[in-house]
């Protein structure tokens, strides 16, 4: 399925070439500063900081695992710059100024080199000043929301146009129009929501209800009220952490099946529906640019390096990306010989491979990856049938043509104010 995605690599020369020039004096200018003030190497440090507890944990663990996984493959072949790689892991906890105070802290007084981790976009624009502030390197490895760039982070996760627009697209073609949208009450469910409803306007179809719940919650009773009184074709998915148990338990108990009312989730894999009812999640849907099923010998013997080094049972796409994120840095690393994130964001820039699901490279002018779009059904051993991919990797597009860029950014402005400088509403108490 995925034979032929090399001659990819390619397609991407001609960006490679178009930064090429710039890339390189960068790393010239700053190795000949490193030359001149710092006497020996030091040791070449990464923080990872995903959440350990709270409603996230059991979305982020695994992806602390695949990180991890990575740095030991690096080290295993010699490290980098004759040093082996130093890993410091800090706890999120599920909160976005917990999030920022840690990224504050890897940075300043752990002094790495570059950062891996956020899943939730709200603990995302919470780091993001940070290491903006502090000129340091963000490797971010969950779809999300788009309507953002920055110099400091490098968006291995898809944008809007490599997942959510594409499998919004097959929805209303095979599942229907009369649509539900129901998603965590925080940034990326609300934007990416306000970017599907403009898409279902061109494409014909309908919101009948939309809907917001607070991170952590269980109480679905307010959600299947109204979908009991809209009855939608199908419902499109946005929640994210441990409140999708309790969705989808509702639905079971309220006779409303996969086969009756198909559910689309953008936030849900592999990891979570292991710890699922069969009969509560069978027969839904999932987009996301990676699964674990796609049938390749690479990614067969990335998902057997997972189970036997990384003691994980499953594999799913943000394991996968802050897999690769950490081996293109490696590699951005290895050109540059420096760690030195100011050097690293345009060094990586450069850099492609041949990864599980197919060629990623990182587009120079986004600094968002490519990426491919798969589309999966559960079936009865908790893995996805993949029924629908593109059949090439997907140029990214975080601000979406259709989409009105100013009034988006007027949204988040909005939201923000709206949620008192935070990028959610309050969370549920646990």
């Amino acid at each position: 399925m995925l034979c032929g995605r090399e001659e990819l690599l390619l397609k991407y020369k001609w960006m490679r070439s178009v930064v090429w020039v710039t890339g390189a004096c960068w790393m010239v200018a700053w190795a000949l500063v490193g030359l001149a003030v710092t006497p020996a190497a030091a040791a070449v440090r990464i923080g990872i900081l995903h959440s350990q507890s709270g409603t996230m944990a059991s979305s982020e663990k695994p992806v602390i695992a695949a990180t991890r996984l990575a740095v030991r493959q690096i080290n295993a072949a010699g490290g980098l710059l004759g040093e082996p790689v130093e890993v410091v892991v800090a706890d999120g906890r599920s909160d976005e100024q917990v999030f920022a105070a840690q990224a504050e802290r890897l940075l300043t007084q752990e002094h790495v080199d570059a950062l891996f981790g956020c899943w939730t976009s709200a603990s995302r624009k919470a780091v993001k000043p940070v290491v903006e502030r502090h000129h340091g390197l963000l490797f971010y490895p969950v779809q999300y929301e788009g309507m953002e760039q920055s110099p400091n982070i490098i968006y291995v996760g898809a944008a809007p146009n490599q997942q959510i627009v594409p499998a919004v697209s097959w929805a209303v073609q095979h599942l229907g129009k009369r649509v539900y949208l129901v998603g965590s009450d925080y940034i990326f469910p609300r934007v990416a929501n306000w970017i599907i409803r403009q898409q279902l306007q061109l494409l014909g179809a309908t919101v009948v209800a939309e809907r917001y719940l607070p991170l952590g919650s269980r109480d679905m009773r307010p959600v299947i009220a109204d979908i009991q009184a809209s009855h939608p074709d199908l419902i499109l998915n946005t929640i994210n952490g441990d409140s999708n148990f309790a969705l989808f338990h509702a639905l079971k108990q309220a006779g409303l099946s996969a086969a009756t009312l198909p559910v689309l989730s953008f936030s849900i894999s592999e990891a979570a529906i292991q710890h699922m009812p069969v009969a509560e999640i069978a027969g839904h849907y999932a987009a996301w640019n990676y699964f674990q099923s796609i049938d390749s010998e690479k990614n067969r013997d990335f998902v057997q390096a997972i189970r036997h080094e990384a003691g994980v049972s499953v594999v799913s796409d943000p394991m996968e990306a802050a897999w690769m994120a950490v081996h293109l840095w490696a590699r951005a690393v290895r050109a540059a010989q420096t760690a030195d994130p100011q050097v690293i964001r345009h060094s990586v820039l450069l850099q492609s491979m041949a990864a599980p699901e197919g060629v990623v490279s990182i587009d120079p002018r986004t600094r968002h990856a490519w990426r491919t779009a798969y589309i999966g059904r559960v079936n009865e051993a908790r893995q996805f049938n993949i029924i629908w991919y593109s059949d090439h990797a997907i140029k990214p597009m975080p601000y979406p043509l259709f989409v009105d860029r100013y009034r988006g950014e007027q949204l988040i402005r909005r939201l923000h104010q709206q949620w008192h400088g935070a990028w959610s509403a309050p969370a549920v108490a646990r």
